[in-house]
This record gives structure tokens, sequence and C-alpha cells, in this order.
């Protein structure tokens, strides 16, 4: 009987391991079909790195050339809007000196309408030519105001050499020091620039 049991364990002992001989066996074969599966995949994906890889090399070159260019037309662009407010600038300067200079031409003709008007008589402000003569000086410092061209406000003022010019100094009490007491001749200013200076006389 332990005879007959001890064969049955040595039976059961070999289909064990022949069992075991034969998965091992399986998952070799298995292991062995997938390699090549792998190493397929891993070739394919490689092959596909390098093509991009070369697509993009060939893709930034082009827009090493794009940004260059676009760089040089952006560079351009803004040397031609330098260029344009310059040359703006510029003409309007121009224009501003030949107005200036204009002005100042002018100037002398609104001081002799200003004296002729000044040293008519009380009695003749009534007269039909000093009326229309009146009526001229005063379109023509309507016109000049339109255009740009202010007088500089000088008596009771503080004398500042940047609009006036002192030509006489007289002791005065009832005005401040260095307060302007007269104007001698009117000064006027074109766009803020001084085109004639005041001339005064200072209170000291």
């Amino acid at each position: 009987m332990a005879e007959k049991e001890e064969a049955m364990d040595k039976d059961l002992a070999d289909e064990i391991l022949e069992e075991e001989a034969e998965n091992e066996a399986e998952k070799q074969l298995e292991e062995e079909q997938q390699e090549p599966e792998e190493e397929t995949a891993e070739a394919e994906e490689t092959a596909k790195k390098s093509f991009f890889k070369k697509k993009e090399k060939k893709k930034d070159k082009k827009d090493i050339q794009i940004e260059e260019l676009t760089d040089r037309l952006k560079r351009t662009m803004a040397e031609f809007d330098n260029f344009r407010k310059r040359t703006e600038k510029e003409k309007s300067a121009m224009f501003d000196m030949g107005a200036k200079t204009i002005v100042e031409k002018i100037l002398p003709i609104v001081d002799n309408f200003e004296r002729g008007l000044a040293a008519v008589p009380e009695e003749n402000k009534e007269d039909a030519f000093v009326d229309g003569m009146d009526k001229v000086y005063k379109q023509l410092m309507k016109t000049l105001e339109e255009a740009g061209v202010k007088p500089i406000e000088a008596v009771g003022k503080e004398f500042d050499p940047n609009f006036h010019n002192a030509v006489m100094h007289v002791e005065n009490e009832e005005l401040g020091e260095n307060v302007v007491a007269a104007e001698f001749q009117k000064g006027y200013t074109y766009k803020e620039t001084v085109v004639r200076h005041s001339m005064v006389q200072v209170a000291n």
C-alpha cells in the first residue's frame, strides 16, 4: 500500500514538473515573439523622430529668414516714421520761422496805426476817415490774433527779461520794486515765442 502511494506521488510530481516546463516554454516563446514587435515599434519611433527633426531643422531655417525679413521691415518702417516726423517738424519750424519774419515786418505798421490814432484830437474822433482807419486797425489786430500773434502785457506787471526790455528806471514809491511803470513800445509773441520784446520803464 505504501509503495502504491509513493508511486502515485511520484507520478503527480512528474506531471507538475512537466506542466511547469510547458508553461516556461510558452512564456519564453511569447517573449521571443514580442521582442521583434517592440524592436520594430522602437525603430519606427526613431525613424519618425528623425524625420520630424529634419523637418524642424528645415522649418527653423525658414523661420529664421522670416524673422530676419520681419525685423528688417520693422526697422525700415520705424526709420520711415522717424523721417516723416522729422520732416513734419522741420516743415513746421520753417513755416513758423517764415511767419515770424512776416509778423516782425507787420509790427511797425501796427505801431504807426496806433501812433496815428493816438494823435487824433478828441473832436475829430467821430470823423469818417478816422473811424475807417480805426476799423482797419482793429481788423488787422484781429487777423494777427487769429494767426497766433498776441501783445505782451507790461504795465503793472513784474519785470521779466524774457518779455520786457528795460530802457529806463524810475523812482516810484506807489509801485513795487521791479514793476513795469510805463511802456514805450508794445511787445508781441507768436505762438508762445517772443517776436519783439516790450520796451519799458521799470520802477526801482
